[in-house]
């Protein structure tokens, strides 16, 4: 049986582990739990950290490593905070053939990041995704949250440029 939430600590005072500790108590604190709470965390504190891997896996009873597997396994999660601004460009096979590895490489070479990096200023993330669902739009990426397709490399950069110069 896993422990009860009030004999792990949260991580720190933060109220938003409040949100993460109810979404555990409705599926009844258990590894059932596990995709669902790191969502919560991940929406909450906006990526996941060791101290929230370790809370949730002692919290529902799980090692460590069958947590921290799930968070590295899917491409939702992130274990680094983002940037202000972020750009997911669809590498799947539809959007390769299309050329998205030059957009990627535009990117790269314009932000100075490689993808799962962020500006050192905070103002770009940079990812990649092998499928984003948008293969009949290819090449497709996703700039904070707004899918765009038969994206070009002048339109890429020219979004990340803009950016850029906010900061």
């Amino acid at each position: 049986m896993p422990p009860q939430p009030s004999k792990v600590a949260a991580p720190s005072a933060d109220k938003r582990w409040k949100l993460v500790d109810a979404t555990m108590r409705r599926n009844g604190n258990t590894a059932q739990a596990l995709i669902e709470t790191l969502h919560t965390v991940q929406e909450s504190f906006g990526y996941l950290d060791d101290d929230a891997l370790r809370y949730v896996a002692a919290v529902l009873g799980l090692p460590l490593s069958k947590v921290y597997g799930v968070a590295t396994f899917y491409n939702y999660f992130t274990m680094k905070p983002s940037g202000k601004h972020t750009c997911v460009v669809c590498v799947g096979t539809a959007c390769y053939i299309k050329g998205s590895k030059q957009i990627v490489g535009s990117i790269e070479k314009l932000a100075e990041i490689k993808p799962g990096e962020t500006t050192p200023n905070n103002a770009v993330s940079l990812m990649v995704a092998h499928c984003i669902g948008a293969c009949g739009l290819a090449p497709a990426g996703v700039f904070d949250n707004e899918v765009v397709g038969k994206l070009s490399v002048e339109d890429a950069t020219q979004r990340v440029e803009r950016w850029l110069k906010d900061e």
